[in-house]
C-alpha cells in the first residue's frame, strides 16, 4: 500500500506560488517585491521558491505565459462549444470567475505585462504568445459571426480590437 503523499507536486507548489505572487505584487507592486515574500506568502521557503524559478523575472514571465496559455484553451473550447455569436456571448458572460490569477485581477495583468515590456531580455518571451492569442480570439469571433452570415472579417484585426476591449473594460469594471 503506498503512503499518502505529503509534499505537493511541482504544479501544485507552482500554482501556490502563482497565487502568492499574485497577492503579493498586487499589494507591493512587481518591481518592489521580493522573492522572500512571495516564498513566505506561499508557505514555502526561498529554496522552493528557487527550485521553480531562477529569478522573480521568471516567475514573472511564467505567470504570465500561464494566463496566455489558459486563455488560448479556453478559447478553443469556446469556439468548440459555442459556434454561433448569441452563444459565444453568453459563455462570455458567464465566465466572469475564471480561476487564473491573472484574468481575476486585471491590473495585475496589466503591471506584469509592463514589467515584462519594459525589459528587453524580458519582452520577446511574451510578444508572439500575445499576438498569436489574439489571432486565436480574432478567428474564434470571425468563426461565430460567419455562422451568423457576416463575411470577409479579418481575424488579426477582430482579435485585437476585441482582446483591448476587453482587457480596457476589466481595467473599469469592478470584480468579484
Amino acid at each position: 500500500m503506498s503512503r499518502a503523499r505529503v509534499r505537493p507536486t511541482r504544479d501544485e507548489t507552482r500554482e501556490r506560488i502563482f497565487a502568492a505572487a499574485a497577492g503579493v505584487f498586487a499589494e507591493h507592486g512587481v518591481a518592489a517585491t521580493t522573492v522572500e515574500q512571495i516564498a513566505a506568502a506561499a508557505g514555502f521557503t526561498r529554496g522552493a521558491f528557487y527550485s521553480n524559478f531562477d529569478t522573480k523575472d521568471e516567475l514573472a514571465v511564467a505567470m504570465l505565459d500561464d494566463h496566455v496559455t489558459r486563455s488560448y484553451v479556453h478559447n478553443r473550447a469556446l469556439a468548440r462549444d459555442h459556434p454561433d455569436a448569441a452563444g459565444l456571448v453568453q459563455a462570455l458572460r458567464d465566465d466572469l470567475d475564471r480561476q487564473d490569477p491573472l484574468h481575476r485581477n486585471p491590473l495585475l495583468q496589466v503591471e506584469l505585462m509592463l514589467y515584462v515590456a519594459r525589459r528587453p531580455d524580458l519582452r520577446p518571451l511574451m510578444g508572439e504568445r500575445l499576438a498569436s492569442l489574439r489571432r486565436l480570439v480574432g478567428e474564434v469571433a470571425v468563426s461565430a459571426l460567419a455562422a451568423d452570415g457576416v463575411e470577409d472579417a479579418d481575424p488579426d484585426a477582430v482579435g485585437t480590437i476585441l482582446v483591448a476591449l476587453e482587457d480596457g473594460l476589466r481595467m473599469v469594471t469592478p470584480t468579484r
